[in-house]
């Protein structure tokens, strides 16, 4: 099992940066693909992000590509999402996910989400 917590959200102005780290609990970090979703008020949850368990793929939602990168430090048990040129539509809460594998495919673990609120 891992348990995930994220930190990093606040609110930041359009334009604006934010880093998102989700740290991982236990030692087994390296067996889990990882990923990130958020969620808007009223809406579903969305994909944004993915990273292979061996950190050589990455995925990223159309709507953040260019904007947003995520990436993993296996020796801190931690994942990030840089945040870039945020836009109002970015507001969010966002999650952490993962899943045992290679790849991200049905998300067997979830942090309990961060905040994040762009303003115009």
């Amino acid at each position: 099992q891992v348990q995930l917590e994220e930190s990093g959200g606040g609110l930041v102005q359009a334009g604006g940066s934010l880093r998102l780290s989700c740290a991982a609990s236990g030692r087994t970090f390296r067996r889990y693909a990882m990923g990130w979703f958020r969620q808007a008020p009223g809406k579903e949850r969305q994909f944004v992000a993915a990273l292979s368990r061996s950190g050589g793929r990455t995925y990223h939602a159309d709507s953040v590509k260019g904007r947003f990168t995520i990436s993993r430090d296996n020796a801190k048990n931690t994942l990030y999402l840089q945040m870039n040129m945020l836009k109002p539509e970015d507001t969010a809460v966002y999650y952490c996910a993962a899943n045992e594998g290679e790849k991200l495919v049905s998300p067997d673990y979830w942090g309990q989400g961060t905040q994040v609120t762009v303003s115009s």
